[in-house]
């Protein structure tokens, strides 16, 4: 299965992956992971996008294209992929159509994420993070056994300083412009299955887990 996931900051997109890669042994990509792991590697486009990363500037398109390409080659994506994070424009949109096409892996399904303001809002600035190991929490939906300190390694947790209804407001902004292009893109192909993500995790997955057994 060939899947784009899609939707806003805090729309539940790295639980579904994680839910998506252990039911059906598919790579979960997204380009932030992609990026630090060529750097980790210290590949050649690797290095190239880590000087533009290093100076707070965009990776340029045709580097993240080729980190892309080389990417969906390796033998892990034989089964498919689950794309998270890309693409975020229409001209990316094109573009990754190309790529998938010359390695015969067309996209099947954009599962795209919806979720009221109100319920990102409280996602979001009820989110809290382990300093150390990474671990992410809520104070109302799925909080620590022991207030501010981590399960797992007993570190403090903390509160990312974007995670704000202001903040919220601009990424959002910035996905409703950049998305909406794309969306209607994929739309037109017949390609895009709407998901309630407003609901509980069982729902949403119950929801998602329908729609992939109708792909395969």
């Amino acid at each position: 299965m060939n899947i784009l996931i899609m939707g806003p900051a805090g729309s539940g997109k790295g639980t579904m992956s994680s839910k998506i890669v252990e039911a059906y042994d598919i790579p979960h990509i997204s380009t932030g992971d992609m990026f630090r792991a060529a750097i980790k590697e210290g590949t050649e486009l690797g290095m190239t996008a880590k000087k533009y990363m290093d100076e707070g500037l965009l990776v340029p398109d045709e580097i993240t294209i080729a980190m892309i390409r080389e990417r969906l080659a390796q033998p892990d994506c034989q089964k498919g992929y689950l794309m998270d994070g890309y693409p975020r424009t229409l001209n990316q949109a094109h573009v990754f159509e190309e790529i998938a096409a010359e390695l015969k892996k067309p996209v099947e399904a954009v599962l795209n994420l919806t979720v009221d303001f109100e319920e990102l809002a409280n996602r979001v600035t009820g989110r809290r993070l382990c300093k150390n190991c990474g671990a992410i929490y809520h104070i109302t939906n799925f909080p620590p056994k022991q207030e501010g300190i981590c399960d797992h390694c007993g570190a403090l947790l903390v509160q990312r300083s974007d995670d704000t209804v202001e903040q919220l407001r601009v990424r959002l902004d910035e996905h409703h412009k950049n998305t909406e292009p794309v969306l209607a893109y994929y739309a037109a192909q017949g390609l895009v299955k709407e998901v309630n993500a407003s609901r509980t995790i069982e729902e949403v997955w119950a929801d998602i887990r329908a729609i992939l057994e109708d792909l395969q």
